[in-house]
């Protein structure tokens, strides 16, 4: 399967200035280091700050700075130097399904030769290292203002675990030039998908008009003012007499993080574990790291580390395909979503509790690390982890935290701490720590290991994330007692308040409604993200309150939900809201016009608006920058269904069937064109291939079924229900369909 990055990330760091330092002025080309007004929208007043740079802090954080110099952050980016490079750029070769690339040096700078864009070998010269450890790529200049990632990467690890060599990140598919994965294509590309945090303060700067980068930054890797924001207040801050400092708490900042320093941490000993008593708000710094690290498109540019999270970016509830139905991580997620759902997150514990935010590194080896907050005579004894003591099965994160290989060489580790749950393998198919190592065993034994040593285990949430994604009975009542339920990590329950709508009913529709007036951030993240699913009736009333929230992702998305319905009917207040918001939504696709996505739901918009030759205009775009994105096929071709030119559906969709990879839905659409068309036995073939498809859904099955019955093919059409329920069970479609066929069939 291809793993599509849809956005890479990273970022943290510590900072401050010598009073009596000299702050350079730095002069890179590619750099943005202007003053910058900045909108403080939370005030209505304006700032001016000013990025000075990692060496600016060295002055007087010369620890700090030692320790973030040749970390990840530091690494994150970099020009190629001797000292930078890792990989064998010694005329070494490489082959990839034909193609023979080479990695050499002349005049001091670094090459490739390998296939560019027409599928021809050029020489390439290396613009940029990226990353360092457990790989390292590289990134080629291309006209446009493009940066694009070599697929080609060096695996950095010794020699002994398989590395110092070359390897490409999609080793068991041949991709070549045109493919959006090929290093030249859509989605190898920096300036989207990398740049915001692997750079400090960059800027996109896509235009949609040239179709052109002009991207800046501060500075090309991850600095102190990454995390800390910019630095010149603090600069000023240093320069006053001591009096004046000693007034001006902030030091010159917009964030503080020293709140985490006054929590308390009590050991319990009869439970064994630590618990915070005092202190301050220990979070802000989670919140920070999350802009990085964690799946999550950008909506709005110009995210500083003390803006709030949901007022730029759009984060990944817990969603097949990037977790397990319990939550485990399954494609790349990066830490910020597992966390959220950790009894650590939920306790105050924050990311440098466990990590040094200067080098990255853990703050004590093995178990030591561990046993900071939890007694080892408790846990790091064969009573509690089974396993002889020193063992690998001894380690606490081999049970607790278990990894995954990504881009072939990189094991990362989940984060949300969790015990492992074999129970659940047998119930919902989720992976767990216990055959993941005992791999001869079942999951059965395992669960029954676990249950005689600690007892039955509780429910858990994937329980009811799994009824939702596979349609079974009672999926609708699991959904809503997950979302309601308090106790439950705010993500499992934004997950499943997203689900609901599949399964609408009076019930839900009024838990949505609750919930829509409540208070919870990201509860309310999941109505934004799937209010499209709703019927047209009943959005306005999940949309409305949302306008009211303070997180400009939430209300954007509200507001582009509600883009056709008539709002004169609402009171003068609710269309300004509605008015300003949809204006921020539309800023937010503008920026993202690089991406098909973001053109296809501008044109979606200009659609409900009645704009039909641009909103034409906008997937036609979507489609010339990404020959095979489905949905803009899918949705031009319901334009010009709308439009009454059926004969251009069906061309378009045939172009799609052409260029896309997954042609289900493309099927789908193609043989309801045909039905419309009256040419019922083509049609029916294609509906067959879409409900019989790997990615069909429930829809297709019933429509396919519907088309059979229609056709007088009715037994047909009950085998083909019969056959969807075993992959759908309790579907309540496909079960009303085939009880209403089954009884016009008996007689």
């Amino acid at each position: 399967m291809r793993l599509v990055l849809r956005t890479l990330l990273l970022a943290l760091v510590l900072a401050g200035c010598d009073r009596n330092t000299t702050v350079p002025e730095h002069a890179s080309a590619a750099a943005n280091t202007a003053e910058e007004v900045v909108s403080d929208e939370s005030s209505g007043v304006q700032q001016t700050d000013r990025y000075l740079g990692a060496e600016a802090c060295a002055g007087c954080h010369a620890a700090e700075y030692r320790a973030w110099k040749n970390s990840h952050h530091d690494l994150a980016m970099k020009e190629p130097a001797a000292d930078t490079v890792r990989g064998d750029f010694d005329n070494t070769g490489f082959t990839y399904f034909g193609t023979q690339s080479t990695f050499f040096r002349r005049d001091g700078q670094y090459f490739v030769r390998t296939d560019g864009a027409d599928g021809e070998l050029q020489d390439f010269p290396v613009a940029y290292t990226f990353g360092t450890y457990p790989l390292q790529q590289y990134l080629i200049e291309l006209p446009g203002g493009r940066l694009q990632a070599l697929s080609i990467s060096w695996d950095a690890r010794p020699e002994g675990e398989g590395g110092q060599r070359w390897f490409h990140l999609y080793p068991d598919e041949d991709v070549k030039a045109g493919d959006p994965l090929h290093w030249t294509g859509l989605n190898q590309n920096w300036n989207f998908m990398c740049a915001d945090c692997h750079s400090t303060n960059f800027q996109k700067n896509y235009s949609p008009d040239t179709k052109t980068f002009a991207s800046t930054w501060s500075e090309i890797n991850v600095g102190c003012e990454a995390c800390h924001g910019p630095g010149a207040g603090h600069v000023d801050w240093a320069g006053l007499v001591e009096e004046q400092r000693a007034v001006k708490e902030d030091k010159g900042f917009a964030i503080s993080f020293a709140d985490r320093t006054k929590a308390i941490w009590a050991m319990d000993t009869e439970s064994g574990i630590a618990h915070m008593q005092g202190g301050g708000q220990t979070q802000a710094e989670v919140a920070v790291c999350a802009q990085c690290h964690s799946r999550r498109s950008t909506s709005f540019p110009g995210a500083r580390p003390h803006h709030q999270f949901l007022d730029h970016f759009n984060p990944s509830l817990l969603q097949a395909g990037l977790y397990h139905a319990d939550g485990q991580i399954d494609d790349e997620v990066y830490v910020y979503g597992s966390f959220l759902q950790s009894k650590m997150h939920a306790a105050g514990v924050t990311c440098s509790n466990c990590h040094n935010p200067h080098t990255l590194e853990v703050r004590a080896e093995g178990n030591n690390l561990c046993a900071q907050c939890h007694l080892p005579d408790k846990f790091d004894t064969a009573e509690h982890h089974l396993h002889p003591d020193g063992s690998e099965g001894a380690q606490c994160v081999n049970c607790h935290m278990t990894d995954k290989v990504y881009m072939q060489v990189d094991a990362r580790r989940d984060h949300s701490f969790r015990v492992p749950r074999p129970d659940l393998s047998i119930s919902i198919g989720s992976p767990n720590a216990c055959t993941g190592c005992h791999t001869e065993q079942s999951d059965a034994w395992a669960a029954q290991v676990l249950e005689e040593k600690f007892g039955k285990p509780d429910p858990h949430y994937g329980e009811a994330l799994f009824a939702g994604r596979t349609g079974a009975p009672g999926a609708e009542t699991q959904l809503m007692n997950l979302a309601m339920d308090e106790s439950q990590p705010d993500i499992a329950r934004a997950t499943a308040v997203a689900m609901l709508p599949r399964y609408l009913s009076q019930a839900s529709a009024q838990a949505l409604q609750v919930i829509a007036q409540g208070n919870e951030a990201l509860l309310h993240l999941g109505i934004a993200q799937s209010l499209e699913e709703l019927p047209e009736r009943i959005r306005p009333a999940l949309a409305i309150p949302l306008l009211y929230e303070d997180e400009k992702v939430t209300a954007s998305l509200a507001a582009s939900s509600i883009a056709g319905a008539p709002m004169g009917q609402f009171p003068e207040k609710v269309q300004m809201r509605q008015k300003r918001a949809l204006q921020n939504h539309v800023a937010s696709e503008r920026f993202n016009a690089d991406r098909p996505e973001s053109l296809v739901n501008l044109a979606g918009l200009y659609l409900q608006q009645g704009d039909l030759a641009r909103s034409e205009r906008a997937f036609q775009d979507a489609i010339h920058l990404d020959p095979g994105f489905t949905p803009a096929y899918i949705n031009l071709a319901d334009l010009y269904r709308a439009s009454g030119r059926e004969r251009e559906v069906a061309a378009v969709l045939r172009q799609g069937m052409a260029e896309c990879e997954d042609k289900t839905s493309l099927q789908h659409a193609l043989g309801l064109s045909l039905v419309r068309q009256q040419r019922l036995p083509e049609a029916l073939h294609y509906l067959r291939e879409s409900a019989r498809s790997e990615t069909t859904s429930p829809r297709y099955v019933y429509v396919y079924g519907v088309a059979l019955n229609s056709s007088g093919e009715t037994d047909a059409a009950i085998r083909a229900l019969e056959q969807g329920l075993l992959r759908f069970p309790g579907e309540p479609q496909l079960l009303q369909l085939l009880a209403s066929l089954n009884r016009e069939f008996a007689h």
